[in-house]
């Protein structure tokens, strides 16, 4: 990659709008579901896929149904996402409310 390409390539991904919401992380296999919220929706799966593979993930429950069912067996699903126009100033509050309603809705273990 030329030097050129690569300032415009870095210069695009910081200019990107990040689009906040709510995920949720299964396990075809036994039923088990996390859920969790991020400012940034499009990265958060990496992050978290990087962590179990590695097993290093926080979540210990999560990690052993990762280690017992295989990487093949979960699925990574955007539930809800957060308009940044419309919430601005009250996104952080704003998430963890959306977050509630879905854990108790989906039954679902928050990550």
């Amino acid at each position: 990659m030329k030097p050129l390409d690569k300032k415009l390539a870095i210069a695009a991904y910081k200019e990107r709008k990040a689009v906040a919401g709510i995920y949720m992380v299964r396990c075809a296999t036994s039923g088990e579901a996390w859920i969790g919220q991020s400012p940034t929706l499009d990265t958060v799966q990496n992050r978290i896929w990087f962590a179990l593979r590695l097993g290093s993930s926080p979540h210990a429950d999560l990690q052993k149904a990762w280690h017992e069912h295989g990487a093949d067996n979960f699925t990574f699903e955007i539930v809800e996402q957060i308009d940044d126009e419309e919430a601005p100033y009250f996104k952080d509050d704003l998430l963890k409310r959306r977050l509630e309603h879905w854990r108790l809705k989906l039954e679902a273990t928050p990550l």
